[in-house]
């Protein structure tokens, strides 16, 4: 090889590094043993409401619902003393519709519905905010957030 093909072969290396790195990790299928990071129950019985956190380390960490994710996602040190928002390298929500997983940060919640999930009063999400609108009409929601809006002032009102 020359000194072309060679620098040639480790730029090639680190680019597909760095798109790797910025690629981020698909949701998972809850197995029977997971358990909520925050209650304990185990997800796979409610894969309706199931959401996860996915950390850099590879670890992933599975909810009930969005609720719990949020009570996790808002104050990780009551979880996990050690974890910082920068440690999260993807979120899911479960579309209530579709029942496909979907990244929290862009989903629309409906919050105030006749709707429960698996712990009560729940957060609903929608990938699409033209849905959310539907079911906030459909079943006496009070109002639809995004991801950005959810603060522990909304998480106490929902529970």
């Amino acid at each position: 090889m020359n000194k072309f093909n060679i620098a040639s072969f480790v730029a090639v290396l680190v680019l597909t590094a760095s798109i790797a790195r910025a690629v981020a990790p698909q949701p998972v299928k809850s197995g029977t043993r997971d358990k909520c990071a925050v209650c304990g129950m185990f997800v796979a019985k409610y894969p309706d409401f199931a959401a996860q956190i996915h950390l850099k380390n590879g670890t992933v960490l599975h909810f009930d619902g969005p609720k719990d994710l949020f009570s996790y996602y808002l104050n990780p040190g009551q979880y996990r003393p050690k974890l910082a928002p920068q440690d999260v390298a993807a979120i899911y929500v479960t579309d209530y519709y579709s029942l496909t997983p979907v990244d929290a940060t862009t989903a629309s919640y409906v919050i105030g519905s006749d709707v429960f999930g698996p712990m009560g009063k729940e957060f609903i999400p929608f990938a699409k905010a033209k849905d959310a609108q539907g079911f906030l009409k459909d079943h006496k929601g009070k109002s639809i957030l995004t991801f950005r809006q959810i603060n522990q002032g909304v998480l106490k009102g929902v529970q």
